[in-house]
């Protein structure tokens, strides 16, 4: 290869495109290696709903909601619980300088590259019940008109063109398997080239090696991603004291080359992991009844309406309500011995109320066709791709009555049978709380006060009804898998997203960004996320990689 880059960059995702587009508007040349082919240009990020954290955005003050800086930081620090001295002291100040761009620069940043959000903000991880504790205080989930594929989209062309100018060179079947260092400095990157594909995006592909190489270059930019589809290492560093019992039975939410290799290959090398025992994975996953890659697993967004019960049949206490407390809900689910729980809902809840994640799962909205959004979302009936699931997930169970409702779970019962008796009274318990306008039932509270933002009243929360009111039928039952999703641990980094070595110095020549990078620091969300800010930990991270490295060099 006679490419002579200034700066290597390992993995082409989301991360990697940003860096390159930061260093190519400063004139570097970069070269782009990725284990996959060009097909998959953008990586995760392009299966993703494209959902963005802001604070104090336009959208969100055209909804009424009163937002600040201050308020995000209040619930990023209760949400992150940051309690390690050394683990987390870059993880803070990427935290706080994220939340400062959320609240500034990242709405026009991202406009300038034409970048547009929708006008409806969601309001995610809702959190645990207290003000200073987990959970977002207010509606600040932006979703990306185009979903996904336009995140990627407004980072990529310009990359591209950089292709075109000779600034940028890509090096597809790459695999990178050691960061080549001489001095302490890191130099470059050798490892195996794989044989060609040209198989579609998220495919699995072979790892049969056909050749060897070594490059070299001035710095190097780790952008390759986290662990989510490396059950083994999750296994590995699953925080049973924390969460419970690793589940045995898991589905992917990422595809199959979200592998983690790098994060010890960066180790080797000489840099500081830390935190590897936070993650961030979903109680609401689904296997997906028209896979992509191996074990493709879908999370349900859902609406606040839904009864959850455990495998037991147990309802779930306070404050696991859907969409609520992550990490909370997995641990109740996962306290009772079994790795699955159910959602028990109406036809009236799915049509308002569930959303699919994946850009995929979204074609109104990725293909920003104004008209399906309308009446895909505000017309009758649920939304095409939720009611394909429907008919067609093996999760799902409907029925016209409650007693055919709990035969059909029991049949896809991976642990103890349900009762219907039991399942009866707690579900008849809750329906009577509805007769009068104010109820002790917190979920019944939490719903009327979710109906008082305009954005869930109109989309997304249904009018409060009895489960049992066959008007609203029929009932349905979903079966919820633990889905595995994001990795908030990793390399440590400092905020020019330089990689950090065990004794608190700078590795020179060593950069690494997004989610291998924890999403910034080896850990910005500390123990929890606010949601919407995975992308944005990519873009950020990476944006502060290409931005000092074109300084540096």
């Amino acid at each position: 290869m006679t490419f002579e880059a200034d700066v290597i960059v390992v993995g082409a995702g989301l991360a990697g495109l940003v860096a390159t587009h930061e260093l190519v508007k400063a004139g570097r040349k970069v070269l782009v290696l990725d284990q996959e082919n060009r097909n998959n240009l953008g990586g995760q990020a392009f299966w993703s709903l494209g959902g963005l954290f802001l604070v104090d955005s336009p959208e969100q003050r055209r909804l009424g909601v009163k937002d600040s800086y201050e308020l995000a930081w209040q619930d990023w620090q209760g949400s992150a619980g940051f309690d390690r001295d050394q683990e987390d002291h870059w993880g803070r100040q990427w935290a706080q300088a994220y939340v400062k761009f959320a609240a500034t620069e990242k709405r026009q940043y991202l406009s300038e590259l034409g970048l547009r959000v929708t006008p409806l903000v969601g309001w995610a991880e809702r959190g645990g019940g207290l003000a200073d504790g987990h959970g977002n205080s207010v509606p600040r989930f932006h979703l990306t008109w185009g979903t996904g594929p336009e995140v990627v989209r407004v980072f990529l062309e310009p990359v591209l063109e950089g292709e075109k100018r000779g600034l940028v060179e890509f090096a597809f079947r790459h695999r990178v398997d050691d960061i080549v260092v001489e001095d302490g400095v890191a130099v470059g990157v050798r490892g195996a080239v794989l044989e060609p594909t040209d198989l579609e995006r998220g495919k699995a592909s072979s790892r049969t090696e056909v050749g060897e190489f070594e490059l070299r270059a001035k710095a190097v930019i780790v952008a390759s991603g986290g662990i989510g589809h490396n059950h083994e290492l999750i296994r590995r560093n699953w925080p049973t004291d924390r969460l419970g019992p690793c589940p045995q039975t898991m589905i992917s939410g990422v595809p199959a080359h979200v592998d983690g290799r790098m994060i010890a290959i960066t180790e080797s090398a000489g840099g500081n992991i830390v935190n590897r025992d936070r993650m961030w994975h979903y109680t609401e996953g689904i296997n997906n009844w028209d896979p992509i890659w191996p074990d493709h697993a879908i999370r349900i967004i859902p609406g606040p309406s839904s009864m959850w019960f455990d495998a037991t049949g147990k309802r779930l206490p306070s404050p696991n309500f859907p969409g609520f407390d992550t990490n909370g809900t997995m641990k109740a689910i996962l306290a009772t011995g079994h790795d699955y729980s159910w959602f028990v809902l109406t036809q009236s809840i799915i049509e308002k109320e569930f959303a699919l994640s994946g850009s995929e799962q979204n074609p109104d909205i990725t293909g920003k066709d104004i008209k399906l959004t309308l009446t895909g979302r505000l017309g009758k009936g649920a939304p095409g791709p939720v009611e394909a699931f429907k008919q067609h997930g093996v999760d799902f169970v409907v029925a016209d009555n409650l007693q055919e409702l709990v035969a059909g779970m029991n049949k896809l019962s991976r642990g103890p049978q349900l009762s219907y008796d039991d399942m009866l009274r707690q579900i008849r318990a809750r329906d009577q709380e509805l007769r009068n306008p104010y109820t002790k039932d917190l979920q019944l509270m939490a719903i009327a006060n979710a109906r008082h933002y305009l954005g869930d009243k109109v989309s997304r929360v249904a009018k409060p009804h009895r489960i049992l009111d066959p008007a609203h039928g029929p009932l349905i039952a979903v079966r919820l898998n633990i889905l595995t999703r994001k990795t908030l641990g990793g390399v440590q980094t400092n905020l020019d997203s330089q990689v950090m070595r065990p004794d608190g110095e700078a590795f020179p020549g060593l950069y690494a960004a997004g989610e291998v990078a924890g999403f910034g620091g080896g850990g910005v969300h500390g123990y929890n996320a606010l949601e919407g800010t995975f992308l944005g930990g990519c873009i950020f991270s990476g944006r502060a990689a290409g931005r000092a490295l074109a300084k540096k060099l």
